[in-house]
């Protein structure tokens, strides 16, 4: 798989590189084919935080990990754990929901990287998150964005749902690391 590696206030070194590729390329193990999508690997310093993120966009899926420490090599390696992880669970949600041929289960090397019980443990662990622990139901007043954004910051929460008084669609405002504030809407 190939990836694209950029800097946001650090320049990107060969040996980053090497190590990043290094690290990544762990990934392939757990696939059939070599995959032909291309991989988003983002390396900055923000106030001496090493941050790492990366996307791999798959057939009906896309994994990302996102990664701060002191160091960057750390970060990189926390984020390929945060990787095999996802693509483990998904592989078990697959392999669940999915039993026919053709699907999408074949993305993915029947026997990962881990194997034995302590695998097993692990995938029951994460099916466990996956549990719905509560239900909310309220009514969604209309409101515009900056509204919504009050709402949120009162509630104490760091997101909010409403409907959107603009479009009347149902949107989501959610506080980002940085402080700032991201929307999401339908497409």
């Amino acid at each position: 798989m190939q990836y694209s590696i950029r800097g946001q206030q650090i320049e990107v070194t060969e040996a980053l590189k090497d190590y990043v590729d290094k690290k990544l390329n762990r990934l392939e193990k757990y696939f059939d084919a070599p995959l032909t999508s291309e991989g988003y690997v983002t390396l900055s310093v923000i106030r001496g935080l090493h941050t790492v993120e990366v996307t791999i966009p798959l057939p009906g899926v896309v994994l990302r990990a996102e990664d701060r420490s002191d160091d960057m090599y750390a970060s990189m390696d926390a984020v390929v754990d945060k990787l095999e992880r996802q693509i483990r669970k998904h592989k078990t949600k697959l392999n669940r929901k999915f039993r026919q041929e053709g699907s999408l289960k074949t993305l993915f090397v029947e026997n990962g990287a881990a194997t034995g019980s302590v695998a097993v443990q692990h995938e029951e662990h994460d099916e466990d998150e996956l549990e719905v622990v509560r239900t909310k139901r309220f009514t969604m007043k209309p409101m515009d964005v900056e509204e919504a954004i009050l709402q949120m910051n009162m509630v104490g929460h760091n997101f909010f749902v409403f409907t959107n008084i603009d479009s009347q669609e149902v949107n989501v405002v959610y506080k980002r690391d940085d402080g700032k504030y991201g929307l999401i809407e339908r497409d």
